[in-house]
Formats: structure tokens, C-alpha cells, sequence
């Protein structure tokens, strides 16, 4: 059986890497938008599109995170023998 720290670390670090994620797609979605910014229907398509994907994938993070809170207290009660 897991111990308890060895699944904070764990969920600490699928943390990272999902928030990480969506740091560099947002650096990317700023990228795309700064190459398309010359061309002026291109670049207002562009950015309505990027605006909703990045708020697409913020709720998707922030779900992401919220369920690794869930399993983390479930697996944290189960080693403690909480009920």
C-alpha cells in the first residue's frame, strides 16, 4: 500500500505537469496571435479562437485539478483509515 506522502507527491506532480501544459499553450496561443497580427481578418479569427480555447482549456485545468483533489482525498483517507 501507497504511503500518504508518496501520494501528495505523486498528485503534486501531475499538478505540474497539467498546469505546465497549459502554460505552454498559452505561450503558444500568443505566439500564433503575434504572427497573424499583420493580417487583419486572419488575425481577428485567430484571436476570437484563441480566446476561446484558452478558456476552454483553463476549465479543462482547473477540472483536471479539482478530480486529482478528489482521488488525492479519497486515496488520503483510505491510507489514514479515515472514514
Amino acid at each position: 500500500m501507497a504511503s500518504y506522502r508518496e501520494i501528495q507527491s505523486a498528485v503534486r506532480v501531475e499538478k505540474f505537469k497539467i498546469w505546465l501544459a497549459w502554460l505552454c499553450g498559452g505561450i503558444l496561443m500568443l505566439i500564433i496571435a503575434k504572427g497573424t497580427e499583420d493580417i487583419r481578418i486572419v488575425s481577428v479569427i485567430t484571436q476570437v479562437l484563441l480566446v476561446v480555447l484558452g478558456i476552454l482549456s483553463t476549465i479543462a485545468a482547473v477540472s483536471m485539478t479539482n478530480r486529482l483533489n478528489r482521488k488525492a482525498d479519497a486515496a488520503r483517507r483510505d491510507v489514514l483509515g479515515d472514514v
